[in-house]
Order: structure tokens, then C-alpha cells, then sequence
């Protein structure tokens, strides 16, 4: 069975994805220079409404998840793993991570992308407040 979640947030000026090890969405409205791993604000959802069913699906040591990130007409896809661990608590941030580090914020680790590895096209459309869509998808 497939358990799917979308979220839909904005760039920013801001927006650097230099991060090595992170990628992160935020519900916050606002981005600083320092915060190199975040290519995203305002979304419109946060981990901790994720449906059940989706949770439990990425609970598990055997969990593949999917991000399918959209920018205007680029697309790009990040694979990683689900873990035991995994809360989804967070009320404000959505974070994939290259590590196993887990903590409230995590939706995915050992993923093979972080935030520096995003197509540079991708990160100028962002760079100018376009949209993204990040769907999330676990087998």
C-alpha cells in the first residue's frame, strides 16, 4: 500500500540550500541567511498533521520514502528511509536528512540528497519566492 502527503510552501530571497546533511521546509514566514538548509516557508502543513496511516507506514526499519519536489517546471526526487523513531510532532518543520539523526522535526533519513544537492534551477526559481510542492509518498 502507498500512504501519500503534500505539502505546498514558498522560497525566499534567502534561500541558499548550501546545507550538506539537510533539506528542511518550514511553516515559518520568514527565512534568514543563516538557515543554509531551508528552501521553503509558509507551508501550508507540518508533520504533526500527517495522517496516521502515513506515519505508520514510515515507522518501520523497511520504510522507502519519496520526495517528489516541484518548482514551476523542474522536478526532483529524493529517496531515503523510515525509522522506528520517527514522531512527526513537529508544528512547524519538515526535515530530510542524509544521517540516521532522528528527532520531532525528521520525515526521512539516509536520504541521498540534502539541501546543497538540489538542482541549482531549482533553487534560483525558489530564490525569486516561487512555489514548491513536496509530495511525500511511502512504501
Amino acid at each position: 500500500m502507498q500512504y501519500i502527503e503534500n505539502l505546498v510552501a514558498y522560497g525566499n530571497p534567502n534561500v541558499t540550500a548550501n546545507h550538506s546533511s539537510t533539506l528542511e521546509i518550514t511553516t515559518d514566514s520568514y527565512l534568514t541567511p543563516s538557515g543554509d538548509c531551508i528552501v521553503g516557508i509558509s507551508s501550508n502543513r507540518s508533520p504533526s498533521i500527517f495522517s496516521n496511516d502515513f506515519i505508520a507506514a514510515c515507522q518501520t526499519n523497511t520504510a522507502k520514502i519519496t520526495a517528489k519536489l516541484s518548482v514551476g517546471s523542474h522536478e526532483q526526487y529524493i529517496f531515503g528511509c523510515g525509522h522506528p523513531d520517527l514522531t512527526f510532532k513537529s508544528t512547524n518543520s519538515a526535515v530530510i536528512r542524509t544521517s540516521s539523526y532522528v528527532d520531532d522535526r525528521t520525515i526521512m533519513i539516509n536520504s541521498d540528497t540534502a539541501a546543497k544537492n538540489l538542482n541549482r534551477n531549482i533553487i534560483s526559481l525558489l530564490q525569486n519566492g516561487n512555489k514548491i510542492s513536496v509530495r511525500l509518498t511511502v512504501l
